[in-house]
């Protein structure tokens, strides 16, 4: 035992001997000298990792135990959107055309529906008979919701009287929920239905195109509410509650608030937009038919200023929930309120055409301006007599826009005698540069692009050859030509402004309530320098002429000068006509255009546009009174 001591004592020495000896290099590799403050953070660091464990633990046993533990023992957190408003619509002048009004709807919210049959079948009998519903309607509802995990709209707009008896019965009803909301009200609907249109609650076929939506929510169906939907419909909030399994609130958390949507500013003049409505109402009763369209633009920029459809529908209707009975008599209803013949209808646009076919004219050097044709009442080609609607005489191209000579078009279109005429591909050209046969691109759905033929389409079409008299009837706006209102403005449109063909739009800016910021619908140039300003400015002589001396002279005594040119189109009824008016002033320096067109006419009248388009030019420039329908004879 000694020896051993004694040899561990001899290695402790040696093992000192070797530290007393090393050198300076050697010892440094053998000792480490640590800096004590390293120590001291490590220290920190880990109380603060210790601390930090320490409140959360606390947090979550002491301050939020509660709620984990209902969350654990089947309750939840209900999550239940807060609508935002809809942006509000104005007018040009700051008139409100659609705004919200508070509303409630009742809604399934699935994750807290019973879930035995038995007690879904009792919810729904309850349900039913409490909000007058058929059972099979909130059976399928509640199956659709329970199917697509999403809330969804069982009843809207329901009463204050219901509202009270569901809630007094919440407790009867888990999983039935009153959802604060609003809905549109629309100042003077039925004169502004075909531009903002309408919007409506959310459709399942609609969803799939509109993924990020909810079943609750609303959305645009036609017009501005549907072109500017993006714009227009907010975001939603959320209202977070901590409930038990039966759906009682236990504590409200932390609410997200809703943005409302971007406000919408038109162009359009209310004022006007009614002063057309109840003039074109009334010159309707004097011309036997129910539909007419009017539109006004500004020729400088393509501003939409009004638009009239009639016969008209009320969009409150469809806001509120439209009934089966009223929707089926406007669907049915062969005058069709529902349709937006400013630019859904197609029609021919008779001589309207004829300053177009002026301008072609002029610049295809068929003839000179001043170059006379003479008009017998109609020319004769073989065995077929092309008609004009009275005998003019002798005219040249001012004078033939004028008195709207079918001959003088007849002749310079398709030609006649000497003169070879411009033929329909050239005829095509110059209607296309100015706007038939496609889209203007105005901001609102449901636009169609009118036709204008050619030889091509006939043969493939038809299976038949193109004739002359094809391209007669072309010249004068007539057979297989056809245009919307719209298209037809905005064509003498490029000929007041001097050769800017504009796309016409409604909205004038967008603006964002939240931060101020605007977004401007600046003007789009479509096409521009379309003609020379010498055929424009004889065309433009020409339209001068109609109301000076031609079949406009009713206008001739306003207090502006006025330039237009009438139209009158035939299709199959000897009796009926559509009847056209486009004009604009002042003659010299244009800032309105109007365009008017009475469908199905009687005969028995001359005109019913040319009177309307009197007054409304009398309104508008003479002080904007409503005293101007005690002066109209």
């Amino acid at each position: 035992m000694m020896r051993q001591y004694k040899k561990i004592t001899r290695q402790t020495y040696e093992i000192e001997d070797a530290v007393l000896t090393a050198s300076e290099k050697e010892a440094s590799r053998m000792a480490f000298n640590f800096d004590k403050k390293w120590l001291l953070i490590l220290w920190v660091f880990i109380f603060l990792i210790i601390s930090a464990l320490t409140i959360r633990v606390f947090y979550l046993e002491i301050i939020k135990g509660e709620y984990y533990s209902f969350v654990a023992s089947g309750n939840s957190v209900r999550s239940v959107p807060i609508v935002a408003t809809r942006g509000l619509i104005y007018d040009a002048n700051g008139e409100v055309l659609a705004n919200n009004v508070p509303s409630r709807s009742v809604i399934i919210l699935p994750k807290l529906l019973p879930k035995s049959a038995e007690a879904q079948k009792i919810l729904i009998k309850k349900v039913s008979k409490l909000l007058n519903l058929n059972d099979s309607h909130v059976e399928t509802v509640i199956a659709d919701a329970i199917n697509n995990g999403m809330s969804t709209v069982i009843a809207e707009n329901i009463t204050h009287e219901q509202s009270l008896v569901l809630r007094a019965k919440q407790k009867e009803l888990p999983g039935i929920h009153i959802q604060q909301s609003a809905i549109r009200n629309y100042n003077d609907g039925e004169k502004f239905a075909h531009i903002i249109g309408y919007e409506g609650l959310l459709q399942k076929e609609e969803r799939k195109n509109n993924p990020d939506y909810l079943l609750i929510d609303r959305i645009g169906k036609t017009g501005l509410e549907y072109e500017y939907e993006k714009y227009l419909r907010g975001i939603h909030g959320m209202q977070r509650s901590l409930v038990d399994s039966r759906g009682n609130i236990i504590e409200d958390l932390a609410d997200i608030q809703p943005q409302s949507g971007f406000d919408l500013h038109l162009n359009i003049d209310a004022q006007l937009q009614k002063f057309i409505f109840k003039r074109l109402q009334k010159e309707l009763e004097r011309a036997d038919t129910h539909r007419a369209v009017a539109i006004a633009m500004d020729p400088r920029n393509g501003a939409v200023l009004a638009m009239v459809s009639l016969p008209s529908y009320d969009n409150n209707v469809f806001a509120k929930g439209i009934d089966s009975k009223t929707y089926n008599n406007w669907v049915t209803d062969k005058d069709r309120p529902l349709f937006n013949r400013a630019i859904g209808g197609a029609y021919p646009p008779g001589s309207t055409v004829k300053p177009i076919m002026g301008i072609a004219t002029l610049a295809e050097h068929i003839v000179s301006p001043d170059y006379k044709i003479e008009s017998k009442g109609g020319l004769k080609l073989g065995s077929f007599f092309f008609g004009d609607w009275r005998a003019h005489g002798f005219t040249d191209l001012r004078r033939a826009i004028a008195v709207s000579s079918d001959v003088y078009f007849y002749t310079v279109g398709g030609g006649y005698g000497d003169i070879k005429g411009l033929g329909i591909e050239r005829m095509k050209k110059y209607m296309e540069k100015f706007g038939y046969g496609q889209k203007t691109g105005i901001d609102l759905p449901g636009e169609v692009t009118g036709f204008y033929p050619d030889k091509k389409w006939k043969e493939d079409k038809i299976g038949e050859k193109w004739y002359i008299g094809n391209t007669y009837h072309a010249a004068i706006g007539q057979g297989y030509v056809t245009a919307t209102a719209l298209q037809v403005l905005n064509s003498i449109v490029a000929i007041a402004n001097g050769g800017t063909l504009y796309e016409p739009h409604v909205v004038s800016h967008i603006v964002n309530k939240i931060n101020g910021t605007q977004i401007n619908i600046d003007k789009k140039i479509i096409r521009d320098n379309i003609a020379s300003s010498d055929d424009i400015k004889i065309v433009q002589e020409g339209m001068r002429q109609t109301v000076t001396e031609g079949t406009a002279t009713m206008l001739s005594f306003l207090s502006v000068p006025i330039a237009g040119k009438t139209g009158t189109a035939q299709f199959g009824n000897k009796e009926r006509v559509h009847s056209w008016f486009v004009s604009y002033a002042p003659y010299d320096n244009p800032e309105i255009a109007i365009v008017i067109m009475v469908e199905n006419q009687t005969t028995k009248i001359s005109s019913a546009t040319v009177p309307v388009a009197r007054d409304i030019y009398r309104w508008y420039f003479e002080g904007r009174n409503e005293s101007i329908f005690e002066k109209m004879n």
